[in-house]
């Protein structure tokens, strides 16, 4: 391939840029020149699906692509707090308040529509010219700017304590470990998102990506 979409599904611990870095040798292995290919959306390293990558001249519509609207698959833990949101910061013991199932199901039902929510500070999101994570690393305090997104629809998957599964379709923009920290705050439990994965964006479903391994 020289200019179009891949579809990747990518695995966990794998960062997005080493997804990008792979298939750009591979792919210039096959071209026999320099191929261009860029991103359309970071996914989190310990998160795991689908990656829409931009090959040669669609590189140019990358941003066509990240304003897209996206759905996950997700396990929040409750009772807990991590520094990152997810399993790879430090994690704090909060709460063995154990929420029913009504309970869970009310909380979800807040947060569907439209509704504001302070990004991680581990997060690309660029703040002074730099990326917050990078300042996070370094102990500098951070105020992350609020936004406002959409979660058009919330489904509970399943419930036992204490973990939440669910599916859940978003805006652009949307932080579901940020969705996993407000949640865990509402239920008065803390929590953080232990499992992450990005089954659509949009029209596009990971069942149709291609796995990693395939451009070795």
């Amino acid at each position: 391939m020289t200019d179009g979409i891949l579809m990747i599904d990518k695995t966990a611990e794998m960062t997005s840029f080493g997804v990008v870095a792979r298939i750009r040798r591979v792919l210039t292995e096959q071209n026999g020149k320099k191929t261009k290919v860029g991103h359309t959306g970071t996914l989190d390293p310990f998160a795991t699906g689908l990656m829409i990558l931009v090959v040669g001249k669609e590189c140019k519509n990358a941003e066509k692509y990240s304003k897209l609207d996206k759905t996950y698959q997700a396990t929040i833990r409750l009772g807990q707090t991590s520094t990152t949101g997810d399993p790879e910061g430090e994690i704090t013991d909060i709460s063995d308040v154990k929420p029913n199932r009504a309970d869970i199901e009310l909380t979800l039902k807040k947060f569907t529509g439209k509704i504001t929510q302070s990004p991680p500070i581990f997060s690309a999101i660029k703040i002074g010219g730099q990326r917050a994570y990078k300042l996070a690393r370094k102990g500098e305090k951070i105020e992350m700017p609020k936004r406002q997104v959409t979660v058009y629809n919330i489904e509970l998957i399943d419930y036992s304590y204490p973990e939440i599964r669910i599916k859940a379709r978003v805006s652009s923009g949307t932080y579901i470990r940020s969705l996993a920290e407000d949640i865990g705050t509402s239920l008065g439990t803390g929590a953080y998102c232990n499992q992450l994965r990005r089954t659509e964006i949009a029209k596009w479903n990971v069942k149709d990506a291609q796995k990693l391994s395939d451009y070795s």
